[in-house]
């Protein structure tokens, strides 16, 4: 049954339902479909277009079936229905007769379709802000339990100035925590309601908007007819967020399996996490953080698709907005499935702490420090890179670390050098003389901590 039939005299061809129909992803909308319906139903009656007995059988029937939704047992796999909506209808009216026709009055599946995928868009949103947060408790879990270990940071991937572990761990809390924000920020735009807007110039039955608002648990309804049925907004910023929070998980895989690189072995991950290699026993090979790295990509295509489709439509609804699910849908289903194996990943890793210590102190990453102290002895501080380099030239040569030369070797380079240089030199010094806020000493990695706690525990304290 096409709800748009009345002007046609024969059927759609194989091939054009092939490209038109959307069933076959839009059912996953079927409670925000019905749903929406129920709300549209007592709007209805309350614009005097439904009697409350007429009211009352289109609720029960449609409650009926939001409950086989919500139960999962809904069959659509025999239904000649191209959308959502005419599956509903067919359903509500093989149970009701005609006075199902009556439920479709005043409105068009343009405000439907747009007020089911808001609706779909928020209650996604719940799920993927519980995994954020529970990606930001893991990574919290691994910064308390790695707080005394220290290994190298790295710029341009080269050995730059050892930081502890935790602090590394922490630097991902915040950009998730940034992730979270940015949801509730795309949620706040997204709360509003374009039922009743009808096609594209609203509807001219008096219902209260404003009511069906707060029923659907909207902020308010769209302002603007046009723009409440061309709008995609809700959808790009879903996108964006999702695009944006998988780069996040991306660059996290990809220090992980860095880390725990055979060259690396800063860290370990589980076996569930894990495979090995059809040809060579002795693998243990990072797929899920590949995988992670991998899935971003496809995550990134579905918010330039959406942006390219958008991009030269006019208003207000055209057929092409239908590409805006499947790509949206995928892209939350991988953002999901990332995060939560994130999880995973990250309750399984064990740190080196041995080998993480061996390798903050082959890289000579004290060669600042060496050259601030010069500094104190009242070099400039030019002068005393130049000398610091010549240092590390030196105890390259030699195949020792810098504070292993001698108080005479470090001489040949400055005369002021003496036996204070060497607790300067040792790697804790190095850490926690950055003892600031943001820093990665001990207080301020302990404090970060401390406040990562409790960010994680009033987020878990207010979902539901």
């Amino acid at each position: 049954m096409a709800l748009w039939g009345g002007r046609f005299s024969g059927g759609s061809s194989n091939m054009f339902r092939q490209v038109n129909d959307s069933i076959g992803f839009d059912q996953v909308m079927a409670s925000q479909d019905i749903f929406g319906s129920i709300i549209w139903s007592r709007a209805l009656q309350g614009a005097g277009v439904l009697t409350a007995d007429e009211q009352t059988q289109l609720e029960a029937g449609l409650q009926s079936l939001l409950d086989q939704a919500q139960a999962g047992t809904l069959d659509f796999s025999q239904t000649q229905e191209e959308d959502i909506h005419a599956f509903v209808e067919a359903e509500l009216t093989a149970t009701l007769g005609d006075i199902a026709r009556k439920l479709h009055t005043g409105r068009s599946r343009n405000d439907q379709v747009a007020t089911d995928f808001r609706l779909w868009c928020k209650d996604h949103i719940a799920m993927l802000r519980t995994d954020l947060v529970g990606v930001i408790a893991a990574l919290t879990e691994l910064a308390a339990r790695s707080q005394d270990i220290i290994f190298p940071g790295y710029t341009h991937l080269q050995r730059a100035q050892p930081v502890r572990f935790a602090h590394w761990a922490l630097a991902y809390v915040e950009m998730f925590k940034r992730d979270v924000s940015r949801l509730d920020d795309a949620l706040a735009r997204m709360n509003f309601s374009p039922l009743g807007c009808g096609a594209l110039a609203g509807t001219t039955y008096p219902v209260d908007r404003q009511a069906i608002a707060d029923q659907l648990g909207f902020t308010a309804p769209c302002t603007n007819s046009l723009d409440a049925v061309s709008d995609r907004d809700f959808v790009l910023e879903l996108l964006f967020c999702a695009s944006t929070s998988m780069m996040h998980i991306s660059r996290m895989a990809e220090d992980m399996i860095f880390y725990n690189s055979g060259e690396s072995g800063f860290i370990q991950l589980g076996d569930a996490v894990t495979s090995g290699s059809s040809l060579m026993p002795q693998k243990k090979n990072p797929d899920a953080l590949e995988l992670m790295r991998g899935k971003c990509g496809r995550v990134f295509g579905s918010l330039q698709g959406l942006l390219v489709t958008m991009k030269g439509l006019p208003l207000a609804y055209n057929k092409d907005m239908q590409e805006d699910k499947e790509g949206a849908m995928d892209a939350v289903t991988q953002w999901h499935i990332c995060l939560s194996i994130a999880v995973e990943v990250l309750d399984s890793v064990v740190v080196d702490k041995e080998r993480c210590q061996q390798a903050a102190q082959q890289g000579y990453a004290n060669a600042t420090e060496l050259a601030d102290y010069l500094v104190d002895k009242g070099i400039p501080f030019r002068t005393a890179h130049d000398i610091s380099g010549q240092a590390v030239v030196f105890a390259i040569s030699q195949h020792k670390p810098l504070e292993e030369l001698s108080v005479a070797e470090l001489q040949q380079f400055s005369a002021v050098i003496e036996e204070d240089v060497y607790p300067i030199l040792q790697l804790e010094y190095l850490v926690d003389k950055r003892n600031i806020l943001g820093g990665t000493g001990i207080e301020p990695v302990a404090q970060a901590v401390s406040a990562a706690q409790q960010f994680v525990a009033a987020q878990q304290a207010t979902q539901p």
